[in-house]
């Protein structure tokens, strides 16, 4: 079953709270621990939102009020205004991951189209359901006087907004219908969208629609003066009531409520004889304005009567009064149970709730996003925090990343150099370092200096070498630190920002060696694409594997894949799809499929297929219309490095996608190799996948 649910309304008051009370009360049935999520909140920071406070009071969730929001719609306009975009997703990701893990269900609920944020939030909506990779049910408003097909469109546009960014949208709903149109929009909605979307078409309630009088104190601040026991009485219309009484009472509707100067006995009186009256409609309440009330006589005369509406009294002028009047939209207060009650007896009777369960049950999520890919690597590295090895201590961009590391307190870092090098480096650079918090170790004085080259000369003294030859090879870093991770002092080695890939494997290849049953190390890059992370392997070390090197790559790439969240389904690549293509290099591929598939019958495997087949759903419909891989392939395996290495760079700079690696496979302790012209962030992102790598020997 899905984790949780996304609701995403299309515009403003388009009665989100009805499907949000009715589902949290669906889920509840079905189990106790479900929390609430609202990520942007639009009211103040030192005020409460209503809405939620309606939901954890109604449903006496098991959850603090500050853990249900994220941001202010302020705070995240003024993040958007300083270029920290992603810090929005990134901080609202942390804490549903958080509650996550203290919930079976999560009911995350969208914005509410109000306040500073609204011509960001359709976009927001879809980032935040995108990166939390949850379903999305969709709200559209039936707006009075849209036509039918001009709602069709509205509709449709939101939904493909959320579908094209590969939001998995399972309901739409369609919300305020006129009563008389309920038939005609759900043909027109089930034609419009695929059926396996659940669709539903909701009247128009006026005693949801419209506000009640308790909602006009509390908006307008108001005081009340008699008549609370008609709190909840529902606001049909309203007038001011500043001409004679005779032509006033020609205005009067159903729940009508009147807005008067305070000093006005006369339209005070004749307006509560007419509620009482059956010559006229009822009336919902009376406000008078200016900060005036009536004489002590007409108080008196009032207080005396038996059937009072609410009487309120505002500071402001009538003008400024009725504008406020009509300016208040209707809301769903905690203590509003009428309202609650009605949303559910709306929800329970347009709603398919079988069907709505149905789909949150069979519901798989399918990929993951960059921003949640990361998130779970540091959040799982910080979990169980393991040592790392940089070598290269005296490189600026290792000192940066180290910086990094030690601020966040993700892994111990340990650098080799000279730490008075290293620091007047850091400070001439401008790097701010805590070295009280990272090891720094001088091989040639260190405490292991001489173990380690006893220990390298007794395991390569078969192939020539001597102590002599053996202690000055330890004086390299490379071996140096990877005879730290063979001995156990540190967990992982990242090395290669300045020496080459084979300098930075050789003596792993020597002395770590790799895994049994493994008999070749490849490597794969973690591709974070705009809205997917594939892994691309092997793109760093094996020149031209033959049929049973290219299995073991698929197969360990599969295992990282799994390893790291993602699941393996494994694309071997090839110029030709399916049994189409002749030659020697379509034949290997071919191989190396058949040998995965006797070797690992479990994997998803579909080869020989070519790139877009195994990434595109519309290619792969045309192609292999019955692959279980194509178009959704997450592990692709190139033929050779050239193909490798030159896709992902490739794509890496046309397309802006982060690939985080090489992260090399196959070894039996972790050990991995930088490209010499890395980023600070390759170095960092390389330091954890180690620290995880590390987290499973």
């Amino acid at each position: 079953m899905s984790k949780a649910i996304y609701i995403a309304a299309s515009h403003s008051n388009s009665g989100k709270s009805i499907v949000t009370l009715g589902l949290m009360r669906l889920l509840l049935g079905k189990t106790t621990k479900v929390g609430y999520l609202k990520p942007i909140v639009t009211i103040e920071k030192n005020k409460k939102d209503f809405h939620i406070e309606t939901i954890i009071s109604h449903f006496d969730l098991d959850v603090d009020y500050k853990d249900t929001f994220v941001f202010t719609g302020k705070e995240v306009i003024a993040k958007r205004n300083q270029g920290k975009g992603g810090d929005i997703l990134d901080t609202i990701i942390k804490k549903y991951k958080k509650m996550e893990s203290k919930y079976d269900f999560i009911l995350v609920e969208g914005t509410d189209f109000e306040g500073e944020a609204t011509s960001y939030e359709a976009e927001l909506n879809v980032s935040i359901a995108k990166n939390l990779g949850i379903p999305a049910l969709i709200i559209s408003k039936a707006n009075k006087g849209i036509s039918v097909d001009d709602l069709m469109e509205n509709t449709k546009l939101i939904y493909d907004t959320f579908t094209r960014d590969q939001v998995n949208v399972i309901s739409v709903i369609i919300n305020k219908a006129h009563k008389n149109h309920l038939k005609m929009i759900d043909r027109h909605l089930k034609k419009l969208l695929p059926s396996s979307v659940v669709t539903s078409v909701v009247p128009y309630s006026k005693k949801l629609s419209n506000p009640t009088v308790a909602e006009i104190v509390r908006e307008l601040k108001a005081d009340i003066l008699f008549g609370d026991a008609g709190l909840n009485n529902p606001i049909g219309a309203y007038g001011v009531g500043a001409m004679q009484l005779r032509n006033h009472l020609e205005r009067y509707a159903d729940d009508y409520l009147v807005v008067t100067p305070g000093d006005r006995a006369d339209i005070i009186l004749g307006s509560l004889q007419a509620n009482t009256s059956k010559n006229y409609p009822k009336v919902a309440g009376i406000v008078l304005t200016g900060g005036l009330r009536p004489e002590k006589t007409i108080l008196k005369l009032i207080d005396g009567l038996s059937d009072i509406v609410p009487i309120l009294s505002v500071k402001t002028g009538t003008f400024e009064t009725a504008t406020n009047v009509a300016n208040v939209q209707s809301k769903i207060y905690p203590e509003n149970t009428d309202k609650i009650l009605a949303s559910l007896r709306i929800f329970d009777k347009y709603i398919p709730t079988k069907e709505l369960t149905n789909k949150l049950i069979n519901f798989k999520v399918d990929g993951m996003t960059p921003k949640m890919f990361q998130y779970n690597m540091i959040d799982r590295a910080s979990k169980t925090k393991k040592r790392i090895v940089l070598p290269e201590g005296n490189d600026p961009r290792i000192l940066e990343a180290a910086a990094m590391l030690a601020t966040l307190n993700i892994v111990d870092v340990v650098l080799l150099g000279d730490i008075e090098e290293l620091k007047v480096k850091a400070e001439k650079i401008g790097i701010a370092i805590n070295f009280d918090k990272i090891k720094v170790i001088n091989p040639i004085d260190s405490e292991y200096f001489k173990d380690f080259t006893n220990t390298l000369y007794e395991l390569r003294k078969h192939k020539g070498m001597n102590r002599d030859m053996a202690s000055d090879t330890m004086t390299d870093v490379s071996y140096f630190g990877t005879m730290m991770v063979y001995k156990g002092v540190v967990d992982g080695m990242v090395s290669g920002a300045v020496n080459t890939t084979q300098h930075t494997i050789r003596p792993a290849l020597q002395f770590i060696k790799t895994k049994p049953g493994v008999s070749v190390v490849s490597s794969i890059f973690f591709m974070c694409m705009e809205n997917r992370v594939n892994i691309f392997g092997d793109c760093a070390i094996n020149p031209d594997p033959t049929s049973e090197q290219l299995a073991e790559i698929a197969i360990s790439s599969a295992d990282s894949a799994a390893n790291f969240g993602i699941e393996p389904r494994i694309a071997m690549l090839s110029y030709s799809s399916g049994s189409s293509g002749k030659g020697a290099q379509v034949d290997k591929v071919r191989t190396a499929t058949e040998i995965v598939k006797q070797k690992r019958p479990d994997l998803k495997i579909e080869g020989p297929i070519q790139y877009d087949a195994a990434v595109d759903a519309g290619v792969a419909k045309s192609k292999m219309p019955n692959s279980e891989v194509a178009g959704k392939a997450t592990v692709l395996v190139f033929p050779d490095l050239n193909t490798g290495n030159n896709t992902y760079k490739a794509i890496q700079r046309e397309t802006g996608a982060l690939a985080i690696g090489p992260m090399l496979q196959g070894l039996n302790k972790p050990v991995n190799d930088l490209s010499r012209g890395c980023t600070v962030d390759d170095i960092f992102n390389t330091v954890i996948i180690t620290a995880i790598q590390a987290q499973d020997l």
